[in-house]
């Protein structure tokens, strides 16, 4: 405190100044900046801050929307692309086949191979998700007897 008129004065007199000071009555506020002014200047800041923090924040949430639509339409593009290209792709096969043996033998034997690989590739799905079940079963079975 190096004002020595405060160190004098008695609570009574500080309370009023402080209520006074929280009306905005300036006349009997000191002319130095008090702690309620402090404290009333960074409430204001915080509420700037945080203002400024959610309209940042939904700025980037509408960007990440508009890039989210603008990356799922793409890959589903793509993959539409890639489901063409494998139809051409046994389409030719079948073609391809066709003068080493007749049409329906040509088709039998794309039909088959891609049979066959639907096959093996469920197998492997089968075989990825009893392991992931392995897993939380085991980790279960530890915490119930850990």
């Amino acid at each position: 405190m190096d004002d020595p008129d405060r160190a004098q004065r008695s609570p009574a007199e500080v309370d009023e100044e402080l209520d006074a000071a929280v009306r905005g009555d300036n006349d009997s506020a000191p002319t130095r900046s008090s702690i309620v002014d402090d404290l009333t200047a960074l409430a204001e800041d915080g509420k700037t801050l945080f203002q400024a923090e959610i309209g940042f924040q939904k700025t980037r949430l509408a960007f990440a929307a508009n890039r989210s639509k603008s990356a799922l339409f793409s890959g589903l593009m793509a993959f539409g692309f890639l489901h063409l290209a494998l139809i051409a792709l046994v389409v030719g096969m079948v073609i391809a086949l066709t003068p080493y043996v007749t049409a329906f033998g040509a088709t039998a034997i794309v039909v088959s191979l891609l049979l066959i690989g639907a096959y093996l590739l469920a197998l492997r799905v089968r075989n990825s998700t009893r392991e992931i079940g392995e897993v939380f079963d085991s980790t279960s079975d530890e915490d119930e007897n850990g």
